[in-house]
């Protein structure tokens, strides 16, 4: 499988799309005047401790307050049964000062999600200042290979003057094969960065405070996702490439050779079609190539996808029909979650199958697909109600909930009233108005195709209505408003 990176850099913001086989399978955004926190260390201050909750709210400096839970609170002890069970309120109060990091963005109503563990990411390892602990990724399966970066790691620390210190590292998946002279660096790097850091913490004069901000995005993408099977990044921005190739030069020697500029005169995004794919991401219906499609609805609690036939008719029976467009929908699927970025629990209403093989053939299609998504995934079973249920981990907004806001006509119902319905609200809205005020006449405001079908269909019960109340009913079209809005005004 081939991968590229495609860059897209203004001085608004920055897109990046993820391309496996020419096909886009992520688009990252991050605007300048909305830039990510994940990684930043900040200095805060605790404004509220939940006992019951075990967890509390803690001030970083933004409109809505941060959330931290115990369990993200360093102790410093061996004994894990303690460090689960000791109430919050005997590890901090409010007030309190805490060094932080922001483990997850904030998204939608929710503000931040801190740890005091502090992490910071190298290219080959990553750096732990609060524990002595080793780790190696999992991805690195051979287990020589394991005990050779591990015992490297630790003989390093060993004939360190200061052999002490209370640091620790995770091996990273790009380490493997790595020379020691190469993991030497990063554990130099790191610790000359946190000391830096340590500077900045105690030259805080107020709080809340800023002590450490993470990569901008293009620069955390060299660093996070560069891998072997990446034949090309292409980058759209002079100074972002002499940025890029000088990071990469410093990081990963020989990686900057992969980096291009793009210079042609149509854009990055345009040229690889990533627009269209982008705007595609944005609608529920997703056609599939058979002619079947689904149907994808997000909510604040879940999200949900219905997978249909469609115009997909078969060629031997309906079992067989339905079984292909549910084969053909797991790949899709697993596209679309990591296309759109969709977290937290998703339900997916599969076309009901009989046959037991099938079932579990298309279970087995999907779990497969989701092993290609970075985002940790849990998928159950079919349920009697023929649902599969799965989660997927958010880490941060959704590609709509950061492209799009609720509609203010509909208010995100994705619907809106008929003229026909909002008539008869105006009829209501009248029979209110005659009992509460002595009017000469009414005057109804309202969208043109409302006040057309009240002058047209609904004319002859204008005429009951004008009967009942006694009084004449005018309309007036108002170009400005859209189809629920009305005013009645009694004059």
């Amino acid at each position: 499988m081939s991968e590229e990176i495609l860059m897209n850099v203004t001085p608004m913001e920055c897109r990046i799309a993820l391309l496996e086989n020419g096909v886009i399978q992520e688009v990252y955004i991050e605007r300048t005047r909305s830039r990510g926190i994940v990684g930043n260390i900040y200095i805060g201050k605790i404004t509220r401790v939940l006992p019951g909750m075990q967890s509390a709210f803690i001030d970083i400096g933004f409109e809505r307050t941060a959330f931290i839970h115990a369990n993200e609170i360093f102790q410093n002890t061996a004994d894990e049964e303690k460090v689960i069970n000791t109430p919050i309120q005997e590890l901090i109060h409010e007030g309190q000062s805490l060094v932080v990091q922001v483990i997850k963005d904030p998204i939608s109503s929710k503000g931040a999600l801190l740890s005091t563990n502090i992490s910071i990411p190298a290219r080959y390892l990553v750096f732990m200042p609060n524990t002595k602990h080793i780790g190696i990724s999992l991805k690195i399966e051979d287990l020589e290979e394991r005990n050779r970066l591990k015992t490297l790691i630790s003989d390093y620390i060993a004939t360190e003057e200061d052999s002490n210190q209370n640091n620790g590292f995770i091996v990273r998946t790009a380490a493997e094969g790595i020379s020691a002279e190469e993991i030497q660096k990063d554990i130099i790097f790191l610790r000359r960065l946190w000391k830096s850091i340590e500077e900045n913490i105690k030259g805080v004069t107020s709080v809340p405070a800023n002590v450490y901000e993470e990569l901008p995005l293009e620069l955390r993408v060299l660093r996070d996702f560069y891998n072997s099977k990446i034949e090309r990044i292409r980058v759209d921005s002079l100074k972002s490439f002499n940025k890029l190739t000088n990071f990469a030069t410093k990081l990963a020697p020989g990686v900057e050779k992969r980096i291009t500029l793009h210079q042609g005169d149509q854009p990055i995004f345009d040229l690889f079609g990533v627009e269209d794919e982008i705007a595609k991401a944005l609608n529920k219906k997703v056609p599939l190539k058979s002619g079947g499609y689904l149907i994808i609805e997000q909510t604040e609690a879940m999200t949900t996808i219905d997978v249909n036939t469609g115009a997909f008719v078969g060629s031997r029976n309906l079992e067989e029909t339905i079984y292909k467009t549910n084969l053909e929908a797991t790949v899709a699927i697993s596209r679309q979650l990591r296309l759109r970025n969709l977290g937290g629990i998703i339900v997916i209403d599969f076309i009901d199958m009989d046959n037991k093989e099938h079932q579990s053939q298309v279970l087995k299609i999907l779990d497969k697909m989701l092993t290609n998504d970075p985002v940790k995934t849990f998928t159950s079973q079919i349920s009697e109600l023929g649902l599969v249920e799965m989660t997927r981990k958010r880490t941060r907004e959704s590609l709509q909930n950061m492209l799009c806001e609720p509609c203010k006509f509909c208010e995100g119902r994705g619907k809106i009233k008929t003229a026909e319905t909002i008539c008869y609200e105006i009829f209501r809205e009248i029979l209110r108005s005659a009992k509460a005020y002595n009017a000469n006449k009414y005057m109804v405001l309202g969208s043109e195709s409302v006040i057309d079908r009240l002058l047209d269909e609904e004319s002859n019960t204008v005429a009951d209505l004008e009967d009942i109340v006694n009084k004449p009913i005018k309309f007036q079209v108002e170009p400005i408003y859209h189809q629920e809005q009305f005013d009645v005004i009694p004059l």
